[in-house]
């Protein structure tokens, strides 16, 4: 086996002797790149923004942000990372290094003060800067009332990003006026080639194993052999409890990289979507197909974390408060399961069996998320939460509904938040269904919807609450859905 090694701004180096556990960042850091911070060390802040050379969706490579604080560094043995360092451009020899366009703009308009978080702004800004379609998604000439820019920067890239300094308007500036890349951007050339090949990796130090099998054959053997092993793929997950709250493993299996769980496939029966593809890909490659997925994704944490989260770490916590699961479980989706043994099919809604439980067993991974077609035509997904962007769920509701004729046909409501697991409102379900779509039916089943779940007081919002929030929010589709159309 080749040893561990990792390529940081150009130049490869050996990860050893960091520990399986050693993030990106303590890993950088420990080598002079101190540019990148630790912030929250939860992924929530973006101070630890690097880029990383993935698999592309419209190229054969894009350079995508990822929160260094989360990441393993053995998770990107093979891999290549850049800085904010690494993003200006070397000067000759006794002249001074060129900016990068992003760390140009960000100095000219104002958009740094202590600079704590500005390194982590850049590399996010830079990831935007380099996404292909860009141009195509201009919004206003002013760069006023959009969240993209005249240059198609997209706002959402920066929503990992917390900046205590510039009350953010002059970064929005900076964000608004980078050009597109020129021909000569040595970053901007590199999409054209291949990223690296995941790498086969087994990486022993200070008795823990980090270990990135190279199929799924290979990963299930693996874990039947490694009971104790966790699992993690994007690491968003695993990332913040080890570094809050101290956990180490003997052993840690990646399966982010699994050819067999990153597939994404449209039948004519249903689609079927890898366990290991990313938030952000699955948006991509999706492209509004699936309109309920599409109004999760904005919702759903920040762009740094969509950049690593997967459906399948998702799920495969259990959380009760996980966003996905509310979605998933509207369109009626169900899980394959995949271990030594072979295959099985679960439906969402027979999967969590308890808090942070469910039927999967030991050595088992959620190779694939599939969802029934047709679609239904009528969905909506709310997100109760003190924040609008990045963060997490007072309640989450999600809706599919089949509308003929006036009459509700079929009804499929997914909630979370409510109760030890994610679950199906099933009772609220059956007082839509057969039922006029009419103020009158939907007062009343609100009112049934308002008594699913066991809500808590916590925190984030009371019992009551949370209970009142089911309620409106089938009253807020029903608005939505016969609203006057303007003349």
């Amino acid at each position: 086996m080749v040893a561990a090694r990792i390529t940081v701004n150009g130049k490869e180096t050996r990860i050893s002797p960091a520990a399986p556990h050693t993030t990106v960042l303590e890993f950088l850091r420990e080598r002079g790149l101190t540019g990148t911070k630790e912030g929250c060390a939860e992924g929530e802040c973006g101070a630890c923004s690097v880029l990383v050379a993935r698999p592309g969706v419209d190229r054969p490579t894009d350079w995508v942000a990822v929160n260094a604080c989360l990441v393993p560094v053995a998770a990107l043995d093979g891999q290549e990372v850049v800085t904010a360092e690494g993003l200006a451009t070397t000067g000759e020899s006794g002249t001074p290094a060129v900016l990068h366009p992003v760390q140009e703009e960000m100095a000219v308009r104002g958009g740094s003060q202590c600079g704590y978080c500005t390194p982590g702004f850049v590399c996010s800004m830079a990831s935007e800067y380099y996404r292909p379609d860009r141009c195509a998604h201009a919004g206003p000439a002013d760069g006023t009332g959009s969240e993209h820019g005249p240059n198609g920067f997209d706002l959402h890239a920066l929503s990992g990003n917390l900046c205590r300094c510039t009350g953010y308007r002059p970064i929005r500036d900076a964000a608004f006026a980078v050009g597109m890349p020129t021909e000569d951007d040595p970053l901007a050339q590199r999409r054209d080639q291949s990223p690296p090949e995941p790498a086969a990796t087994a990486y022993t130090q200070d008795d823990s194993t980090f270990l990135r099998p190279a199929t799924l054959t290979d990963a299930v053997r693996l874990l039947r052999e490694r009971p104790d092993a966790v699992v993690v793929a994007g690491s968003t997950d695993w990332g913040v409890e080890v570094n809050i709250r101290s956990r180490r493993a003997n052993c840690v299996v990646a399966v982010d990289r699994l050819p067999e769980l990153r597939t994404l496939h449209v039948g004519a029966d249903h689609i079927e979507i890898g366990g290991a593809q990313t938030l952000t890909e699955i948006e991509r490659r999706l492209d509004g197909a699936v309109p309920l997925l599409a109004q999760l994704f904005p919702q759903f944490a920040s762009r740094l974390i969509r950049n690593s989260a997967t459906l399948g770490g998702n799920l495969g916590t259990g959380s009760p408060i996980g966003d996905s699961p509310p979605v998933l479980l509207a369109l009626e989706a169900s899980l394959v399961l995949a271990d030594a043994d072979g295959e099985r099919e679960v439906p969402l809604c027979d999967y969590f069996t308890g808090y942070r439980q469910s039927v999967r067993r030991p050595g088992e991974l959620i190779r694939a998320v599939r969802v029934p077609l047709p679609l239904s035509p009528v969905t909506a997904f709310h997100k109760i939460a003190k924040r609008r962007f990045d963060d997490i769920s007072s309640v989450a509701v999600a809706f599919a509904l089949d509308i003929e004729d006036g009459t509700v046909r079929k009804a499929r409501i997914g909630l979370g938040g409510v109760a030890a697991t994610p679950i199906r409102a099933f009772a609220a379900e059956a007082a839509l269904e057969g039922e006029p779509w009419t103020e009158r039916t939907v007062e009343a089943a609100a009112g049934v919807l308002r008594a699913e779940g066991t809500p808590m007081d916590d925190h984030r919002a009371s019992a009551g609450y949370r209970s009142a929030m089911l309620g409106q929010s089938l009253l807020k589709l029903y608005a939505r859905t016969t609203e006057a159309v303007p003349s």
